[in-house]
């Protein structure tokens, strides 16, 4: 696939309960999809695509069908996707891995994408956490933990899971939220920073999670870039085959 490109994108969030018209924000992202997929080599998708997703053993949560069906277009069509977990789609276990054929990462992983040593993360994973946050993220990774969930009916778990989602999401006012996320970049740039002084061959750090897009390319540190969101902003992230990063909105 020479001469294509690789595409990054992250917290789409379909599915919110706080958003409105959840059917034309999943058809607005497979149009994106449909305008990559002839000079796509691959597709990174770090975390929080799904607002909540729980993969049961033997049943799927309902939604998404068309944006799932143009990941499979996708993968069929011989673009390499790779899917981040992140803190509201944790549960990802082989039913899309399997279907899909995607690849499946938990917490941060050190990629080659054109030519690049990259680390990707969702941003929740590196950096440091308050403590409550780290014991959730545990649970939420803990094996007994999620048996012992998925032993609860879906018809009790799923307003729980959406309504803690949706309480998250609007609890705070925009500024408070604008302060959160600036402090956030600022501990994932200081993680990268102490990172790559004991991994010099990373070149680049991508993260997701705090809702913020960016690229920063500045003084000694490799380009740390982070993708920001698809509530408002549509934005993503081209790696080309030169090895250069550009920071996108999607508009029709």
């Amino acid at each position: 696939m020479a001469g294509k490109n690789s595409y990054f994108i992250s917290d789409l969030h379909l599915g919110a309960k706080y958003m409105a018209d959840h059917l034309e924000r999943e058809r607005r992202v497979c149009r994106f999809l449909d305008s990559i997929k002839d000079d796509a080599a691959e597709l990174y998708l770090l975390g929080d695509i799904l607002d909540y997703w729980y993969e049961y053993k033997y049943v799927v949560p309902r939604g998404y069908i068309r944006f799932l069906g143009k990941l499979a277009e996708l993968s069929d069509a011989g673009v390499r996707l790779t899917w981040v977990t992140g803190n509201h789609d944790v549960w990802l276990f082989d039913y899309l891995r399997d279907q899909l054929h995607l690849r499946v990462l938990n917490g941060h992983t050190v990629i080659e994408s054109q030519g690049k040593r990259i680390l990707i993360s969702h941003g929740d994973d590196v950096g440091v956490q308050p403590a409550m946050y780290r014991f959730t993220r545990w649970c939420f990774y803990n094996k007994v933990c999620q048996w012992l969930y998925a032993a609860i009916h879906p018809r009790w778990t799923y307003p729980i899971a959406t309504g803690w989602s949706s309480d998250n999401r609007t609890r705070r006012d925009p500024e408070q939220q604008r302060v959160i996320s600036e402090r956030a970049l600022s501990r994932l740039v200081d993680f990268s920073r102490e990172y790559h002084g004991t991994h010099p061959d990373v070149e680049a750090f991508i993260y997701g999670h705090i809702h913020l897009a960016r690229i920063l390319d500045e003084g000694p540190l490799p380009p740390v870039v982070f993708l920001g969101e698809w509530i408002s902003l549509c934005s993503y992230v081209v790696l080309d085959a030169s090895g250069n990063f550009h920071l996108r909105y999607y508009e029709e």
